[in-house]
Parts: C-alpha cells; structure tokens; sequence
C-alpha cells in the first residue's frame, strides 16, 4: 500500500483527491495539509511514500518546499498537482525533484495512472509535453547509471532481481552476507530508493535486470 500525503490549499480540492483514492485499497491517504510549511513535521512525524501537492501554496510555495524535501527526505516521491500551465512549470519542478507534473484539468483516472507511473520508478508527464521533452532517454540512462554502480553492485542487484537473498548472493560471488547487505545499502542510496521492491523496479526500469 502506498501512503500519499495531499497539500493544497483548497478542502474541496483535497476532499476529491481522497475520494478518488480512497476507491482502492493500494493507496492510503495519510494526511492532507493547506500550506507548504507544514509538509517538514508531518514527515518528520509520519510515513510519506509520496506527496501531491499544488505549486500555489501559502506561506511556501511547492516548489520552494519540494527543493527542501528532496535534500532530507529523497525517497519520498512528490507529483505536483496544479492549476498552473504545464508548459511553463512542467519541466522546471522536474528538474527540481519531482517524479511528475499533473495538469488539474486531468481526469481522475489519469491521477491514478500518475500515482502508479511514479510509483514504478519512472516519471510521469502528460503526453502532450512528453512529445515535447524526453525526461530520460534510456541510452544514456543507462549509460550514466553504469558509471555510478561498481562491478560487484550491478552484480549485487541483479541477483536480487531474481529473487536472491543475501545468503545466497553472498555464497555465489564468495563474500559474506554483511559485504552483501553493504552493497545493498550502496544500491538503495545511488537508486534513491529503500526496499528491495523498488530497487528491482529500478533496476527493470533501466535495462539492468
């Protein structure tokens, strides 16, 4: 189950975000907040998978508070969810640290479409400015994803694709099992993740397993 915390500034808004999610047992919502600053002791406090939250925010804006959470809380995924013309925003909350821009214009079948793109590891745009931007182009992806993994991790996480546990990937490549959770903690922290579910999502998602 995924525990999405909703920021907007409008009840009604956030009201119709929880019905539309609260139709399906994979989501829970955790908590809805009306401004930006009270994002940080929320997640201090509670469990956070991933935020929707609007750009127009009081006290502080979206995209000043998703710079914040992504330096102290980087697993967290965060889709912004706005009012605002995606042709002008889109791109830069992307390179800010979102994993998605949603136009509040969107059916609400394309919010969960969102929530489960993002949730897979890749990123979600519409497709009107996903024919204009490519946020990744899997050759090089892959290519600099490589260069951040050793030997022995890309090796290390490809055996925990296959459903390998530590014991055994420690017998198959000679090492011990505490090098092998070492290794682990390395791949979690380069692939910005932190369980072995999302590591192998990562890892399919970029051609490595």
């Amino acid at each position: 189950m995924i525990k999405i915390l909703l920021v907007d500034s409008h009840p009604v808004v956030r009201e119709g975000l929880k019905y539309i999610f609260n139709q399906n047992t994979d989501y829970q919502i955790v908590g809805d907040l009306g401004s930006g600053i009270e994002i940080f002791e929320f997640i201090r406090k509670n469990h956070v998978d991933m935020i929707i939250s609007e750009i127009d925010l009081p006290e502080l804006n979206g995209i000043t508070a998703l710079r914040a959470i992504k330096k102290e809380h980087k697993a967290i995924k965060i889709i912004m969810f706005s009012h605002q013309p995606e042709e002008i925003y889109a791109i830069s909350t992307l390179k800010a640290g979102a994993s998605g821009y949603l136009s509040k214009n969107s059916h609400p079948t394309e919010i969960i479409k969102a929530v489960n793109k993002v949730r897979s590891g890749e990123v979600y745009l519409s497709e009107k400015m996903d024919k204009h931007y490519k946020y990744t182009d899997a050759s090089k992806s892959r290519t600099r994803l490589f260069k951040r993994l050793s030997t022995r991790e890309v090796e290390v996480l490809k055996l925990l694709s296959i459903g390998r546990k530590n014991k055994h990937i420690a017998d198959e490549l000679d090492i011990n099992e505490k090098t092998v959770s070492t290794y682990k903690a390395r791949l979690f922290k380069k692939l910005n993740v932190n369980n072995v579910i999302d590591l192998v999502h990562q890892a399919k998602h970029h051609d490595l397993a």
